[in-house]
């Protein structure tokens, strides 16, 4: 039982993580490691608030997600890009620090939707307990 559950999260991570990563080659040509990492974390979390708060209005699910996004990337780019070698938000409008900025914090809400959603349909498909 635990295996098939340290399994499931184990590929919902690996799924979240090439998804950050294939939205940055996307975006903009390159990611880094540590983007893998984030969105692996990021799905987790996200698919943890939809199991913990299902009655949440949708609404404030996605804003929460977008905010789990935003401050698991602040965290990353504070280990991992402190020279601002991964990514550098510091000339875009309402940035802090460099590694978070108010235009990807908009953009995190309807990716929290689609993965919110995707974390359920996949955490159930894959439950074969």
């Amino acid at each position: 039982m635990i295996c098939l559950q340290i399994g499931r999260k184990t590929a919902l991570f690996a799924l979240g993580g090439a998804g950050y990563v294939g939205m940055e080659l996307l975006w903009r040509g390159r990611s880094h490691v540590s983007m893998f990492l984030a969105g692996g974390v990021c799905l987790l979390l996200i698919g943890h608030l939809e199991e913990v708060r299902p009655k949440l209005p949708f609404p404030l699910r996605i804003l929460a997600g977008a905010g789990i996004i935003t401050m698991v990337e602040l965290a990353a780019g504070l280990v991992f890009n402190r020279r601002y070698n991964v990514w550098d938000y510091r000339n875009v409008p309402f940035n802090y620090m460099g590694q978070i900025c108010l235009p990807f914090c908009l953009l995190w809400i309807p990716i929290s939707a689609l993965a919110g959603k995707l974390y359920l349909l996949l955490d159930k498909k894959w439950n074969f307990e």
